[in-house]
């Protein structure tokens, strides 16, 4: 089939560069001139496992091309994928001024008969308002559809092209069929739905995950206070089959440019409806103050922050990505900078991208791990990166000053860290100072 993809972000050039992979013919179209040179020149301008061997070939074979015209883009497809953006509000609410400019121009470029088909995250009813723009704009026939994408940043081509399933959202048999068949040999596990439904899958799926998120951080939460281990109480949950083990790991919070946008976007389209949805805005503070621990158990042992050291392993809000969107450390860093501390910050492939959004004559950012270690009072590992996983504990423990280690992550195998002399608050788990555990408090119940 002959595809066109309007937006080359994430979504959209991992959608174009997989479907161009699966033999398709594809020209991905986007405004930023200097991105779309970029990509003509066989670069990447994002992280992401296997993406640039696979556009190479395709870009080799012919099959995959890289435009700033749109009208080039639609004349040359028979489908056309809006992926653009669909940022924040500073309500919450989706910004859809790009969909709509996208809609408007794409009915100004059509030359004939199209399936729209919308990727992008977008509030229900979004694809009524993009069909009423195209058509307000063009003579010619057209039919629009639901697609959403369900991608996880670092293993986005495995999830492209192994989806769990594809939702389809459309009130037209033809479309649907011409849809499935261009998703078929990515898995049989096809849903038919009607439009507004498969807008709304999206949502609920992004707002569930983050509620098991939030959940699992509340529970280690207690399970500091009682004494209980917050890993074994996830997988033995795990386990039962109508829990599952997948979004059930402890940590300092979601980030990223999907879990917060959504959950936002969600409680304002309920708002809109006059329902509030009380269980995800909990979900949305108790993600907030997560990360706050980190600082919390960093003042329990150092108490005074004023000059101290912090070196920081991690900035992405994931590893496999240098996406720094929404990171929870931006806020760590940026309180612990308040606080009067100097901060050596390294991560693997973030760091450029998170340097321009935080400059600070007290933020170093250093160019391996053991740089950032050196001669600091406290390490604080926010992003689970395997390097730092990896990194040998006695070489760590003789580069800090103080032998202090915050794991945002339960990145650390515990039996080793006992081996040590480090002290080591985990998440969700009784400290170890210095290979000993922490006792088990005195329950009054």
């Amino acid at each position: 089939m002959k595809l066109a993809v309007v937006g080359t972000g994430y979504v959209g050039l991992v959608s174009g560069v997989c479907f161009a992979h699966l033999g398709h013919h594809v020209v991905c179209v986007d405004k930023q001139e200097e991105r779309i040179a970029r990509l003509n020149s066989g670069e990447v301008p994002i992280y992401e496992p296997g993406l640039k061997e696979m556009m190479d070939a395709s870009a080799a074979a012919g099959r995959l091309r890289f435009t700033t015209g749109l009208q080039e883009a639609v004349h040359h497809a028979d489908i056309v994928i809006l992926a653009v953006g669909t940022p924040s509000l500073p309500s919450g609410e989706a910004d859809l001024s790009f969909i709509e400019a996208a809609a408007r121009e794409i009915g100004q470029a059509m030359n004939g008969y199209k399936i729209i088909v919308t990727k992008s995250t977008v509030p229900v009813g979004t694809n009524e308002k993009v069909a009423a723009i195209v058509g307000a704009h063009s003579g010619h026939p057209f039919a629009v559809a639901s697609v959403p994408e369900f991608l996880r940043e670092g293993t986005a081509v495995k999830d492209t092209l192994n989806p769990d399933r594809i939702v389809i959202g459309t009130s037209e048999e033809a479309v649907a069929q011409r849809l499935a068949e261009l998703h078929r040999p990515l898995t049989e596990h096809i849903v038919v739905t009607d439009i507004r439904s498969a807008e709304m899958i999206k949502y609920a799926s992004n707002a569930f995950l983050a509620t098991k998120i939030s959940f699992i951080n509340e529970i280690a939460n207690i399970c500091e206070k009682v004494g209980a281990d917050v890993m074994k109480v996830a997988e033995g949950m795990g386990y039962d089959k109508r829990i599952g083990s997948s979004f059930l790991r402890p940590g300092i919070g979601y980030g990223g440019s999907c879990f917060p946008k959504d959950t936002q976007a969600l409680i304002q389209i309920a708002g809109h409806v006059d329902y509030e949805f009380k269980l995800l805005k909990s979900v949305v503070e108790v993600n907030r103050d997560q990360r706050y621990n980190v600082l919390r158990k960093l003042t329990e042992y150092l108490g005074e922050l004023r000059g101290a050291t912090i070196a920081v392993w991690g900035l992405a809000f994931k590893p496999e990505t240098d996406d720094v969107r929404e990171s929870p450390a931006f806020e760590i860093i940026g309180r612990l900078l308040e606080a009067g501390a100097v901060v050596r910050a390294y991560d693997p492939v973030a760091a450029d991208n998170f340097r321009k959004g935080l400059e600070h004559p007290n933020a170093v950012y250093c160019s391996s791990a053991a740089e950032a270690a050196a001669g600091a009072d406290a390490l604080c590992l926010l992003t689970e990166w395997r390097e730092f996983a990896d990194f040998p504990l006695d070489k760590l423990q003789a580069l800090l000053r103080q032998p202090l280690l915050i794991d945002g992550r339960n990145a650390f195998d515990e039996r080793e860290i006992a081996k040590t002399g480090l002290v080591y608050y985990a998440v969700g788990r009784p400290r170890l100072n210095r290979g000993i555990r922490e006792q088990s408090p005195a329950l009054a119940f």
